[in-house]
């Protein structure tokens, strides 16, 4: 009896998963084992590292809030956390603790209430910075923020102008709270690296 030795017609989907993550894995490790300068044509010039230190005033009360609840769940109003709560922000960002310091930036994006045990936002925002060195620049904030800790320490992913490729991370502290309005003062104190000079592609 002769053997049937004829192709498949089409590759078995289990292989061809296995295939792609052979393929996904193998450019990972190489990816991993270059250096910081192998895209030369980024442009990415020297490796600097830059402290910065402001004041975020997170307004929720009065007639000009800089921080707005935009959604919550119905479980939101039993939680003693507030659960499940967002509030976009446009806050400001000054030189000194005081409101009428100078203004360094704005903190543009939004925090959630995600814990249900403990009060603590997902915050996820960018710096806009309008004066000083990196006015025009902005540094992207990503991390937890369990607010009632002394010091809470959030991660720097990334940013633009000066801070394109930027890594770091940024420490926050509660300056004052009004328990009456809500409004808050958090003193921050950011380490970042960055590079010196950067092609502009356009």
């Amino acid at each position: 009896m002769a053997m049937n030795l004829s192709k498949p017609s089409s590759m078995s989907p289990l292989f061809l998963l296995l295939l792609t993550i052979f393929f996904t894995m193998t450019t990972a490790q190489k990816q991993d084992n270059l250096p910081l300068n192998f895209l030369p044509e980024f442009g990415l010039g020297k490796e600097n590292v830059s402290h910065l230190h402001f004041f975020f005033h997170d307004i929720v009360g009065g007639p000009k809030p800089t921080a707005i609840r935009v959604a919550e769940a119905d479980f939101t109003k039993t939680s003693p956390t507030g659960f499940g709560a967002i509030v976009m922000i446009d806050d400001p960002l000054t030189e000194g603790p005081m409101l009428s310091s100078k203004l360094l930036g704005r903190a543009q994006g939004f925090y959630a209430s995600s814990a249900l045990e403990e009060l603590g936002f997902l915050m996820t925002l960018n710096y806009v910075f309008v004066e000083g060195e990196y006015k025009g620049s902005t540094l992207s904030i990503l991390g937890r923020n369990p607010v009632m800790n002394e010091v809470r320490e959030m991660a720097v992913v990334g940013g633009s102008g000066a801070f394109r490729f930027a890594r770091g991370y940024a420490l926050a502290k509660t300056h004052s709270f009004n328990d009456t309005t809500g409004d808050a003062v958090v003193e921050y104190n950011v380490e970042v690296i960055h590079y010196s000079s950067l092609k502009t592609f356009f």
